[in-house]
């Protein structure tokens, strides 16, 4: 059976670069992000209670109307919390199903989600990997990268689960604050969680 990983981390922690990182090192990672917004544009349980939640206006054929749909979320944790129970249930069942078609191939395998934690998907994986960065140099580079204002990028923070209370609950920490090198850091998580280290010369 497959060792199962969630990699989180706030916004700017640069998850997404060790979700690659794996990815090149042969780990497969469901990018939850992604499939997320992949299930919202063809999955009709999604898209059926989603237009009972905001009326028919909210997809224009199968596009899903990504404004209208933040307009409800931004900066409302009743509304944010509708649409989770919508989507996250989906999601979760797409994952298990993507874990399997997995297992076979894969000893180790793993699941970006910046929300992991607070989504429910702590149950779904063996460890939970923190990506953590300081809050300075997560803003910058979330505002580089979105071209955002500083503003925006914090209250987008503020809107996330604590970072010390998201390292407090994971069980392996990943620094990636523009100065510790990063690739031995995942080297050493994945020698350390693989049953077959000699795997990663296999592919």
């Amino acid at each position: 059976m497959a060792i199962k990983i969630g990699i989180t981390g706030g916004i700017g922690s640069g998850k997404s670069v060790v979700s690659r990182l794996l990815q090149v090192m042969g780990v497969p990672v469901y990018i939850s992000d992604v499939e997320t917004k992949r299930l919202m544009q063809t999955d009709g349980t999604i898209r059926q209670e989603l237009i009972a939640l905001l009326g028919e206006e909210l997809y224009d054929g199968n596009v899903l109307n990504k404004p209208m749909l933040s307009a409800y979320i931004f900066g409302h944790a009743a509304h944010a919390a509708q649409v989770n129970a919508i989507v996250h249930p989906r999601v979760k069942e797409d994952y298990r199903r993507w874990v399997k078609s997995m297992e076979a191939s894969s000893s180790l395998i793993g699941m970006e989600s910046a929300i992991l934690l607070e989504a429910g998907f702590r149950d779904e994986v063996d460890r939970v990997v923190m990506v953590y960065a300081p809050r300075e140099v997560r803003i910058t580079r979330a505002v580089r990268r979105d071209a955002s204002t500083r503003e925006l990028i914090e209250k987008r923070i503020c809107s996330q689960m604590d970072e010390e209370e998201k390292r407090r609950l994971a069980d392996i920490i990943i620094v990636n604050d523009g100065e510790t090198p990063l690739i031995p850091q995942v080297l050493t998580l994945i020698s350390s969680l693989s049953e077959n280290n000699d795997y990663l010369c296999a592919r």
